[in-house]
């Protein structure tokens, strides 16, 4: 007698075996890489600090201007407009992630986003104790008291408006 096909929930499992072994074929430093890069966004030693420590190797990078290996080298290396359009790129990604409501991809842009940030900052010469310094001075005082306070021709030289 030819033997037929399986039918209904056997034919199911037929089709699923297949399927599982094929997932353990998968290699495992792709298995661990996956896991690291799915597992939660929380990761231990991770805090403010970490943008220090993110300076610190953009501004060496720069300073060995190793445009072959360094992402960061060879972005600076084309110059400050191109600095900022990947920054301005980055923002407009990560705005679009937040308002569709995709939570894991707005971290992941936000984390581009600083980065970017970041290399901006090493291109202008900023440190971040610079910045830190700025946030907090404006701690506790209203936003609006504090663009009020800003001298007008250097809103104007920003070729920004104020708003209501």
């Amino acid at each position: 007698m030819p033997k037929l096909p399986p039918s209904g929930k056997k034919a199911a499992k037929a089709k699923a075996a297949p399927a599982k072994k094929a997932l353990r074929k998968v290699p495992k430093a792709v298995r661990k890489a996956e896991k690291r890069v799915l597992a939660p966004f929380a990761a231990e030693g991770a805090g403010p600090s970490v943008l220090d420590a993110l300076w610190q190797t953009v501004e060496a990078r720069r300073l060995a201007g190793d445009v072959a290996t360094s992402h960061s080298a060879r972005l600076l290396a084309r110059g400050t407009p191109k600095v900022a359009q990947k920054l301005g790129e980055e923002a407009v990604e990560c705005v679009i992630e937040a308002t569709i409501g995709n939570r894991a991809a707005t971290i992941l842009e936000s984390a581009d986003l600083l980065y970017h940030l970041v290399v901006l900052w090493v291109d202008a010469g900023i440190r971040p104790e610079e910045v830190w310094g700025e946030l907090a001075r404006r701690q506790g005082i209203s936003g609006i008291a504090e663009k009020a306070s800003r001298p007008a021709g250097l809103i104007a030289s920003a070729g920004t408006a104020k708003l209501p």
